[in-house]
This record gives structure tokens, sequence and C-alpha cells, in this order.
């Protein structure tokens, strides 16, 4: 699986990762164009149409996760309609046991989301998710999304992680990819990031369905 005597930081994505996808595809593909086809009297199928097409047009860019550019394009307060829904924010079910023991094995831990700030704070303020990690990272920061090789040349000269002893998990195919382009050695794909949807495969990466696997040789390889 992975060798844990190699790795001394480790790089987690949050949505799907450490947090269940669910509320986000909830909210996305359910609760807002609901809302949005409440506000300009036109059917929920219109507005799931309208807005399905620009989300794929916007996939892999910084405007697909800027809730800024969201609230602008629809003139809709983005950040107080997830409040709606906010009781669907959840960590994933395995995610506890999994932190805990990465802090506890002595490695460095650190967030590093696409999301929006905002909706970082939201998710930290329901979940408490900060207090997992060393540092907390979105790629707004850096002005670049994950996707692009960009935001890992930016992140490793602020943070100074080493290639060859980092992990990095996630739940996005092209994100991984991006992040073994750049020469990170040890990938972890995550293959159910929503709980009510079936599980993804990987034919490229190692991958797991539950972090709990790897609680044992965690803490049986800590950081001296």
């Amino acid at each position: 699986m992975l060798n844990w005597s190699e790795i001394s930081t480790v790089l987690l994505d949050m949505d799907g990762t450490i947090l269940d996808l669910h509320f986000d595809n909830h909210f996305w593909l359910e609760h807002f164009p609901r809302r949005y086809s409440e506000k300009h009297g036109i059917s929920v199928e219109e507005a799931k149409q309208k807005f399905i097409g620009h989300y794929q047009e916007l996939t892999g860019t910084i405007e697909w996760y800027c809730l800024d550019y969201w609230t602008e394009f629809t003139q809709m307060p983005i950040s107080l309609i997830k409040r709606e829904v906010q009781h669907l924010i959840q960590l994933r079910e395995d995610a506890d046991e999994f932190l805990t023991a990465l802090k506890q094995s002595g490695r460095e831990v650190i967030l590093v989301t696409n999301a929006h700030p905002d909706a970082l704070s939201l998710k930290i303020e329901r979940t408490q998710l900060d207090k997992y990690f060393d540092v907390l990272y979105s790629t707004h920061e850096f002005g670049v999304v994950k996707e692009s090789q960009l935001l890992w040349q930016r992140l490793q000269a602020k943070q100074g992680f080493d290639v060859n002893k980092t992990l990095f998990v996630d739940d996005s195919l092209p994100v991984l990819k991006s992040a073994q382009k750049y020469g990170i050695k040890h990938i972890l794909a995550v293959e159910n990031p929503d709980s009510k949807k079936p599980a993804n495969s990987f034919s490229d990466f190692t991958s797991i369905s539950d972090y709990r696997q790897l609680t044992k040789a965690i803490l049986a390889n800590p950081i001296k």
C-alpha cells in the first residue's frame, strides 16, 4: 500500500477526502438550482441545465471554486444559501481516526483545498477540522488551483515540503495526476468521496475507501 517510513508530510484535500462530498454535490446539483428556479420563475430542470453546462465549462479553473464568481454570476448570496443545508457538512466516517493517527505519529499534516476561503471557514465552523492540521491552505491564496503546476510550485516555495517524503491524498483524478506530474512521490486516491454515491475506481493510483485500514501502519512508523 504505502511505505510510511518514507512519509513525513501529508497533504490532504478537503471535500470528498476529509469531508463527505454529499454536501457539495447536493448543494450545487439540487439545492442551489431549486433556489435559483424559485427566484427566476423557471423550472428546476431549466435551472439545472443552465448551471450544469456552465459548471462543465469552468471545470479545473479557479472560477469553478470561487463563491465570489458564482455570487456575481447568479446575483444570489451563495455563502448564505449554503447555510440553508449546512447540517449536511460532516467529516467522513473514517476521517477522525486517520487524522488523529497522523498527528500522533508526528507527521506534518497540511490541508490543501481548492475551496473558496468562505467555504473553508464554514466547514471549519461546522466540523472543527482545523484541529487536525498544522497548516490549512485555500488555493485561492495562490491564485491557481491544484490542477495547475503553478500551484505546486508556489505551495512548495511557501511550505518547503520534500516531494520524496510527501504523501498527497485527493479524490479528483486530474488533481492526482497534477501532483504526480509535479513529482510528489506518494499518491493516494479516495474511491468513495460521496457517501450517497457508488465508489469510483482508479487504475493509475493506489486507492482506498476506508482510512482506518492505514491506522496501524501509520502508528507503527512514527516520525522520530
